[in-house]
């Protein structure tokens, strides 16, 4: 009755103590070879804290069969009383089967987990060469190599070293395994030794010191004749070639044999394959060449990965000063690399084909090569080097995360970034190295198995629900490290950095006083200032600026006014220069900072709309932050920010705060957008950028006005009017046309409520009026908005506001037919729709007139025209080259489409639109002019607005003509996408477009 008791408390223990198999260790542990430790409770909670206790005591009882009697028993009292040794050998053996059969293999290497000196602790290539020393063939060397493998493993999975330290031991140990190979291979082959000079350079993680478990060893083999240089001591070519054909006869030979004792299995298994691969030619090269023949590969030959791979490049043994001659000739091209030819689309496309190439059954799994694996942090890091340390010897680090907090100290990656890259980093490595420990196989693959899944996340101290824990983990971490790996390997700013000459990355005073001048800037001494402003001295602020300012010359350089650009950049700057955000945004973010470049170089308004509101500089690195927002959202935030303010003034000036960001969001969209390429934008792109433009200030105005009035009403009335109360758009507002700096042609209507004095709503509605059009026009550094209420009944001589049945009255009486055609653009923007609905029912009939106009009204409507063309063009203004009034320019599109309008609205409901290019294309599918002359007409008027918004975008101020200074005139052609020196071109272009629309005017509108 005794037994099953005691063995149902042992297996409930068992259990207790993270056993999955508690009957199996329940027969183990009563083996008489287990009596000593059987019951002992210290022992199960070491097996306990182990990775996987059921492989520990299986790996425990191997090793104490395998003891002679009296071995056993000193294994055993060790083992009770030393902690230190308890846990080192449990913790391996609960990590690794394949070190737990080592052990049962050679039973005494058990005492290389004893004693730990502090020296002991961190040891480094001198302490693994004693280790190996013995070692005089293949299977004695692999023998010795697995004993110092125990150690290493022991300090890792007892939490010693950590995952930086491991790996740098690991290549350690490589390294002086390569030595001992080296050495056995010299042993057996004297005369090949005396014959030549072999220098061992490590590549890829063993050259980088971050080795795994379980890796191809890459090295690449240099070697020369002798004891001297291959031309040392030769008395004529002929022999001088003959001993260097000797010497690396006598080289690769000693090479391959070296080769050949790493990678070969015996009995005791094998160490590691040695990759020389990542030598010239690959493998259709020779094992071994010269150092100059090394060189000339390099100069003539070599492709950007080889460049890349030589980041890791480490001599670690043979002969160390070729191996050091070796490096010092080929340094020099690694960090040329990056000026060459497509150098970073290079790197990237290497990198797109490493993931195509992973098994579509493995991509989930891959923790290397796969998306967001260690390879995304390696390749974005060694990207990173060689762009930037070319002129900043502190980021030459063949170390990942060495190289890693180098470029976060430089300014080059964003500390939090680093940090977060640094973590996912270790903890991927730390998750490879427990999946290769198990059985010391080269394998990146995360096992699928539960069991294996429990034993890798509980070597990693996740031991609530190993399983779960570890897959959230690995996940999260792989998350982090593929955005920030897409956020940093394909920076735009890292391309245009790599194609700055060599000495333009890092500029002294004096070269940068030369480029500047050879960029085009007028006054270099001022724009030097400016750099040496933004730039000096030590702190992580300016070393971002020094980063980014060669790169930004250029882009200024590209634009018509390349000091203007510098000097916005400074105010800019030093507007935000304790913003934390603000440098890490033009960094890290897109195309933030070619986009912040674009716009502070392309003329006044934008700059001068974000100086006085900088932090919209974050729209810039948003790929969605140059959309124009919706009318909807837009009323939203107004409304919501008037509702905040205490006073109607402070409302009305948070109305036109929003309008002054939005209007910096559509101007710097307009820039980017039209910014010229190699190939102008298609006509279509330029049409939806005008019509994007047009929409986007439209529904701006219409917001600000309707906050307005809110203000104006929540102020005297609170929270109704007296009286229902309207805005109509006119003109270019009506049409949604509006350019940056045109007014806002309105109309007022409003309607008594029911029970009010007319009188009293008269008077309510002119107060509203009044007080919208003083609030809105309070002189400030924004741009104006202008409320015109002139194309109102009686215009100027007329009431202001008007009831909607006074309209009627005045429509039915008086209405001439230049007031019937202003009506086509008449659309409600504020206040209440049912009124703004209701004046549209009662104008459309007057805007399309049943039965269309008769001839008379078409003579007056030609008349008028003619007439606004010879009195309102401004006196001297060439008709060729006035936007609006001029030859073929906005008024003769609109008018020739209005006047379609009028005649056939009535019939064709295509032409019942307010924007002048809806009208044009109805028109045209209606068969009412040609495909020829729409897009002739259309053509015309997208140009002469664009010209327009160009004026406004580039001098800060509306204009009709194009500008006479010789820069502002060069920057609307920048705007319009003509390169620099091309502004007669421009010009001619416009005179042409015009012109043929002009041809069609006379025919259409003209009758000609």
């Amino acid at each position: 009755m005794t037994g099953p008791g005691r063995r149902s408390s042992t297996f409930t223990r068992l259990l207790r103590h993270g056993f999955s198999e508690p009957a199996a260790a329940e027969r183990l542990l009563g083996l008489p070879e287990m009596a000593p430790v059987q019951s002992d409770p210290v022992l199960l909670d070491a097996l306990g804290a182990t990775a996987d206790p059921d492989l520990a005591l299986r790996g425990l009882v191997r090793l104490v069969e395998a003891q002679e009697l009296e071995e056993r028993r000193v294994l055993l009292d060790t083992l009770l009383t030393a902690k230190p040794l308890r846990d080192r050998l449990l913790g391996v053996l609960g990590a690794s089967e394949a070190l737990g059969d080592h052990l049962a293999r050679h039973p005494r290497d058990w005492h290389a987990l004893v004693m730990y000196e502090s020296a002991d602790l961190h040891p480094g290539v001198a302490d693994f060469e004693r280790g190996l020393a013995e070692a005089v063939d293949p299977v004695s060397l692999r023998v010795a190599y697995r004993r110092c493998l125990l150690s290493i493993a022991a300090r890792d999975v007892c939490g010693t070293t950590d995952v930086a330290e491991t790996a740098a031991e690991l290549a350690d140990l490589a390294t002086a395994t390569l030595r001992a190979a080296l050495g056995i291979a010299r042993t057996a082959a004297p005369e090949d030794a005396a014959a030549c000079r072999l220098a061992v350079v490590a590549m890829g993680k063993c050259g980088g010191n971050e080795l795994n478990y379980v890796s191809d060893v890459d090295v690449i083999f240099v070697g020369e004749h002798g004891g001297a240089p291959c031309s040392s001591g030769a008395e004529s070519p002929g022999e001088d070639e003959a001993d260097e054909g000797r010497g690396l006869r006598a080289a690769t030979r000693l090479a391959a044999h070296m080769m050949r004792i790493c990678s070969e299995t015996t009995v005791e298994g094998t160490i590691w394959p040695v990759d020389a691969n990542l030598r010239p030619e690959g493998r259709n090269g020779p094992l071994v060449r010269t150092l100059s023949s090394h060189v000339a590969y390099y100069q003539r030959w070599a492709k950007t990965w080889e460049f890349q791979a030589l980041l890791k490049a480490r001599p670690v043994a043979g002969d160390m000063a070729l191996g050091e001659e070796y490096l010092e000739a080929l340094s020099p091209m690694v960090w040329q690399a990056a000026e060459r030819e497509n150098f970073v689309p290079d790197v990237q496309k290497m990198r797109r084909r490493v993931v195509e190439t992973i098994p579509a059954a493995h991509l989930d799994r891959e923790l290397k090569l796969g998306p967001g694996g260690l390879r995304d942090v390696e390749f974005a890091v060694q990207l990173l080097q060689l762009v930037h340390g070319r002129a900043d010897a502190t980021l030459r680090s063949g170390t990942t995360l060495h190289a890693l907090r180098a470029l976060a100290a430089g300014g080059y990656v964003g500390r939090a970034d680093a940090a977060q890259l640094d973590e996912a980093y270790r903890f991927l490595r730390a998750m490879e190295h427990r999946i290769q420990l198990y059985r010391l196989r080269r394998t990146h693959l995360v096992p699928e198995e539960e069991s294996n899944l429990r034993r890798i996340g509980r070597s990693l101290g996740l031991r609530a629900d190993p399983v779960a824990e570890l897959n959230k983990e690995w996940k999260r971490h792989a998350t982090v490290v593929r955005r920030l790996h897409e956020k940093l390997f394909y920076r735009p700013l890292l391309d245009a950095v790599a194609q700055l000459a060599p000495g333009e990355t890092r500029l002294s005073p004096r070269a940068a006083g030369q480029r500047l001048e050879a960029l085009g800037y007028a006054d270099p001494v001022a724009a030097l200032r400016h750099l040496e402003a933004l730039s000096s001295g030590v702190t992580r602020k300016a070393a971002i600026q020094r980063t980014l300012l060669p790169v930004l010359l250029g882009w200024f350089a590209d634009s018509a006014d390349p000091d203007a650009g510098l000097l916005n950049f400074r105010k800019v700057s030093d507007a935000l220069g304790k913003t934390p955000w603000y440098l890490r945004l033009l960094r890290d973010e897109g195309a933030a900072a070619e986009n912040l470049a674009r716009v502070l170089s392309a003329g006044r308004l934008a700059p001068d709309l974000l100086l006085r509101a900088p932090e919209a500089v974050a729209l810039l690195g948003d790929p969605e932050g140059l959309k124009p927002r919706s009318r909807d959202h837009l009323e939203q935030e107004v409304m919501a920010a008037v509702g905040r303010a205490e006073t109607v003034e402070a409302a009305v000036t948070a109305a036109r705060g929003v309008r002054r960001r939005e209007l910096f969001r559509t101007s710097a969209g307009d820039l980017i957008g039209s910014y010229g390429t190699e190939e102008s934008p298609a006509e279509a792109d330029r049409g939806a950028l005008v019509d994007q433009v047009g929409n986007a200030v439209t529904d701006l105005t219409a917001a600000t006005i309707a906050g307005a009035l809110r203000a104006v009403v929540r102020e005297q009335w609170g929270d109704e009017l007296p009286t229902r109360f309207a805005v109509i758009g006119m003109g270019r507002f009506g049409g949604h046309e509006l350019g940056y700096g045109s007014d806002a042609d309105v109309v007022f209507v409003h309607e008594p409520r029911e029970g009010v004095d007319e009188q009293e709503a008269a008077k309510a509605a002119n107060t509203v009026v009044t007080e919208i059009r003083r609030l809105l026009q309070v002189p400030s550094a924004d741009p104006p908005l202008l409320i015109d209420a002139d194309l109102r009944p009686e215009g100027k001589s007329g009431p202001m506001v008007r009831t909607l049945a006074s309209y009627e009255a005045y429509y039915r009486r008086w209405s001439l037919v230049w007031e019937s055609q202003a009506l086509l653009r008449a659309e409600p923007m504020a206040g209440d729709p049912d009124l703004g609905r209701r004046f549209l029912e009662l104008v459309d009939p007057l805007r399309y007139p049943v039965e269309g106009l008769g001839d008379d009204a078409v003579r007056e409507i030609r008349r008028l025209k003619a007439r606004m063309e010879s009195e309102r063009l401004p006196r001297g203004a060439d008709p060729a080259l006035h936007t609006k009034l001029g030859r073929g320019g906005l008024s003769d599109v609109e008018w020739t489409v209005q006047l379609l309008q009028m005649r056939h609205g009535w019939v064709e409901p295509g032409l019942r639109t307010t924007r002048t290019r809806e009208a044009l294309h109805a028109a045209h599918a209606a068969g009412l002019l040609s495909t020829e002359y729409a897009q002739i007409l259309d053509e015309a008027w997208v140009l002469a607005t664009r010209v327009r918004n160009g004026v406004m975008l580039v001098r800060g101020r509306p204009g009709d003509t194009f500008p006479s200074e010789t820069r502002e005139l060069a920057a609307v052609g920048r705007y319009l996408g003509y390169e620099a020196g091309h502004v007669g071109d421009m010009l001619d272009d416009y005179r042409r477009t015009t012109r043929r629309a002009r041809a069609v005017v006379e025919e259409l509108f003209y009758g000609a």
